[in-house]
C-alpha cells in the first residue's frame, strides 16, 4: 500500500510548539501533532472501494494488514505525522472560542491524479482540543457518518467521503440523550476523505485573537492550494476567495433543500471552505414535509437549524467568515456585495430548483404562487416529502385531478386526516398543476425522466440507519451492506429494494435515533 504524500498543511503552516496532549488553549498555531489511540482489537467492517480508488488504493491494498492498522490508528504511515487542527466557531449563534479537532485526527495528506486529499480518522482518541471529552466515537454514530457521507455523494450533494468503518474492540461510555443515563457502547472509527478539512472556524480563531500574521498565512495557503483559479493579488484575492466560498456554500445548501436534508448543527466550525457537507451528527431527512423540523435535541426549543432556516443560516455563517477575513481586506463594501448577491442568487436558484422538482422547464409568472401553495398544502396533513415528489413524476398532462391524487396519496401518513376540506385543496392545486403542464413542450416521458433525476427515490431515513445500527451492534452487517448498495443509486428504481421506498413506520416516530438525536449521534 503506497501513497503519494504531500503533507502540505503541516509543511507550510505553523505547528503547536507544545507536544502535551492534554486539553488546553493553543496559540499561534494552525494544528497540533497528536497520535491516535491504539485500539485493542480493530476489525474492518466496511470499505468504500470507489473512495479507495480515488486516493490511489486498489482492492488488494484494502485486504492488507497495513490497511486495517493505519485506518484504525494502530500504526502510522511512514513519513507522516498525524495532527489535529486548531479552530474556533460560533455554536447556535454564540461565540464559543477555541474548539478544534476534538475527536478527529488527520492522518496524512495525499495526492492522486492531480487532486489533493486529506485522510482523517473520526473517533481515534483525544487531542488538545477535546476539552472534557474522550475523543472517541461509537458504532452508532460512526455508521450514521459512514453511510450518510456516501448517500449524500450519490445524491449529488457536495460532501466529505467515507473510506472505511472500523470497530476498535473497545467500549466507550456515552449518554446518548444527555439525560444522566450513560451506558457503554462499541467503539468505532470512520476514515473521512476530503480535499481538506479547513473550516470557517480556522479563520475565525486568528481574527478573534488578532493574530493577523497567521490569518494571512492560512488564507494564502488555502487560496494557493485549493483555489488555483484565483489569480488576483493583494486584497482582491481574499475578496475572490470569499466570493468562491459564498457561491459553493449556496450550491451545497440548495442541494440540501432539494433532497430534504437537515444538517442539524450548522455551527461555523462545521462549515467547510470547500462548500462540502461535513460533520454528520444529528442529521436527518424530512419524513413528513415539516419546514420547522430539526433533528437536533439541543436545538429543539429554538429550532435555529430547522430545515427552512438553513439558507439563512448559511448566510449568517458567511457573515462570520467575512468578519474573520476583514483584517486582510479592510473594506466592507466588496464583502457586503457578495453577501447581498448570495440572497438574490439563492432566491433565483431556489425557484429553478423547485421548478425542476415539479418537472417544469418553461418559466411562467404564476410559478412562485404554484410552488408556495404546494409547500403550504404539504403541511396540511403529514405528507412524505421524498415519496410525494418521486410519485409526482407519474402525473400526466391529460390526467384529471382525481387521477393525479391517486398517484401521490401513498405519501400521506394518515388517511383519516384526509378530510373533505383538504381533498378540495389538493383538487384545486392539481387542477392548476395539470393546467401548467400544458405549457410544457416535453413529453410526459421526458418530464418523468427529468424529474426522477432530481427527486430521489431512496434517501437514508433515520429509521433505516437505526435498523442498520441495531443489527450491527449484534455483529450483523447485512443491512449495512444492503443500504450501502442501495444508496449508491438513489435515483434508480431498484425494484429489488422496493421495501425501502416507504414512509417512516409508526414505531420510529418517537424512537431514540429515529425522531431526534443528540450531538453525540
Amino acid at each position: 500500500m503506497t501513497f503519494t504524500l504531500n503533507n502540505l498543511f503541516t509543511k507550510e503552516l505553523p505547528a503547536d510548539s507544545n507536544s502535551d496532549n492534554s486539553p488546553r488553549q493553543v496559540y499561534h498555531a494552525c494544528f497540533s501533532y497528536v497520535l491516535p489511540k491504539i485500539p485493542s482489537n480493530p476489525y474492518l467492517i466496511h470499505t468504500a472501494t470507489d473512495v479507495a480508488k480515488q486516493i490511489g488504493l486498489t482492492k488488494d491494498d484494502i485486504g492488507q494488514e497495513d490497511f486495517l492498522a493505519i485506518f484504525s490508528g494502530s500504526k502510522t504511515y511512514p513519513s507522516t505525522q498525524p495532527f489535529a487542527m486548531c479552530y474556533a466557531g460560533h455554536q447556535f449563534g454564540n461565540w464559543a472560542g477555541q474548539l478544534g479537532d476534538g475527536r478527529a485526527i488527520n492522518l496524512m495528506e495525499v495526492t492522486h491524479e492531480g487532486k489533493n486529499f486529506t485522510l482523517q480518522l473520526k473517533g481515534a482518541g483525544p487531542t488538545p482540543y477535546s476539552r472534557t471529552a474522550d475523543g472517541l466515537a461509537v458504532l452508532r454514530s460512526s455508521i450514521r457518518e459512514y453511510l450518510c457521507a456516501e448517500a449524500m455523494h450519490h445524491l449529488g450533494v457536495p460532501t466529505t467521503r467515507s473510506l472505511s468503518l472500523v470497530l476498535t474492540g473497545d467500549e466507550v461510555l456515552r449518554d446518548i440523550m444527555y439525560n444522566g443515563n450513560p451506558a457503554y457502547e462499541k467503539g468505532a472509527i470512520v476514515c473521512r476523505v476530503a480535499p481538506s478539512f479547513i473550516r470557517f472556524g480556522n479563520f475565525e480563531i486568528f481574527a478573534a485573537r488578532q493574530d493577523h500574521t497567521n490569518l494571512k498565512l492560512l488564507a494564502d495557503f488555502t487560496i494557493q492550494h485549493y483555489f488555483a483559479s484565483i489569480k488576483e493579488t493583494g486584497k482582491d484575492k481574499y475578496i475572490q476567495f470569499f466570493e468562491a466560498v459564498s457561491k459553493s456554500t449556496l450550491e451545497m445548501i440548495l442541494n440540501w433543500q432539494r433532497v430534504g436534508f437537515v444538517h442539524g448543527v450548522m455551527n461555523t466550525d462545521n462549515m467547510s471552505i470547500h462548500g462540502i457537507t461535513i460533520d454528520y451528527g444529528p442529521y436527518g431527512w424530512l419524513e413528513d414535509y415539516n419546514p420547522t423540523w430539526t433533528p437536533n435535541t439541543t436545538d429543539n426549543q429554538h429550532k435555529r437549524y430547522r430545515f427552512e432556516n438553513q439558507p439563512q443560516i448559511g448566510l449568517w455563517n458567511l457573515y462570520q467568515l467575512a468578519n474573520a477575513l476583514y483584517p486582510l481586506i479592510e473594506e466592507t463594501q466588496p464583502l457586503e456585495a457578495i453577501l447581498d448577491a448570495y440572497t438574490k442568487q439563492y432566491d433565483s436558484n431556489y425557484l429553478q430548483m423547485m421548478l425542476s422538482k415539479l418537472g417544469l422547464q418553461i418559466k411562467d409568472k404564476e410559478d412562485r404562487q404554484l410552488i408556495q401553495e404546494l409547500i403550504d398544502l404539504l403541511q396540511e396533513i403529514e405528507t412524505d416529502m421524498t415519496i410525494f415528489f418521486r410519485n409526482l413524476s407519474s402525473v400526466l398532462k391529460n390526467d384529471t385531478p382525481e387521477t393525479a391524487l391517486t398517484k401521490i396519496e401513498f405519501a400521506f401518513y394518515n388517511a383519516n386526516d384526509y378530510n373533505e376540506s383538504i381533498a378540495l385543496k389538493w383538487h384545486n392545486w392539481f387542477t392548476k398543476y395539470i393546467d401548467r403542464l400544458q405549457i410544457e413542450v416535453v413529453s410526459d416521458k421526458e418530464k418523468s425522466v427529468a424529474m426522477n433525476q432530481v427527486n430521489p427515490k431512496y434517501v437514508l431515513r433515520n429509521y433505516m440507519a437505526q435498523l442498520c445500527i441495531d443489527a450491527a451492534e449484534k455483529g450483523d452487517y447485512i443491512i449495512l451492506n444492503e443500504l450501502y448498495t442501495l444508496l449508491q443509486n438513489p435515483y434508480q428504481e431498484q425494484p429489488e429494494y422496493e421495501k425501502w421506498f416507504a414512509k417512516r413506520p409508526d414505531w420510529a416516530r418517537v424512537k431514540i435515533g429515529c425522531s431526534m438525536l443528540s450531538c453525540s449521534s
